[in-house]
């Protein structure tokens, strides 16, 4: 903690205190986990897509001269999906994408 300019170590009774306020209150728990899921996710689908795009670049030659096609294909999905079935509905469409993917992934023998 800061006290008049000096950095003071935080101590045991300090964390102890936070914990217990943290747990009377679960939204502040469902929200870090959330962003945490979030962050972890995030970055879970720029290394996918990342390695999708390079097959598309090989499979479709415009794809691999043009990244506004790139960005193209993926909003395009993403606005039908959620015009069609609306917004929450695509999260959690998504959200079960995310899970149910790498489990199909990890099962595979190949």
């Amino acid at each position: 903690m800061v006290e008049g300019g000096v950095v003071k170590a935080a101590d045991k009774t300090d964390f102890t205190e936070c914990w217990k306020v943290t747990w009377k209150t679960p939204y502040i728990m469902r929200l870090a986990f959330s962003a945490g899921i979030g962050g972890l996710l995030f970055g879970y689908d720029t290394g996918v897509i990342s390695g999708a795009l390079l097959d598309m670049k090989e499979d479709f030659e415009a794809v691999g001269r043009s990244t506004f096609l790139h960005e193209l294909i993926r909003a395009v999905g993403g606005g039908f999906c959620s015009d069609s079935l609306g917004r929450r509905k695509t999260i959690l469409v998504a959200d079960f994408l995310f899970f149910v993917g790498p489990l199909f992934q990890s099962l595979d023998s190949n």
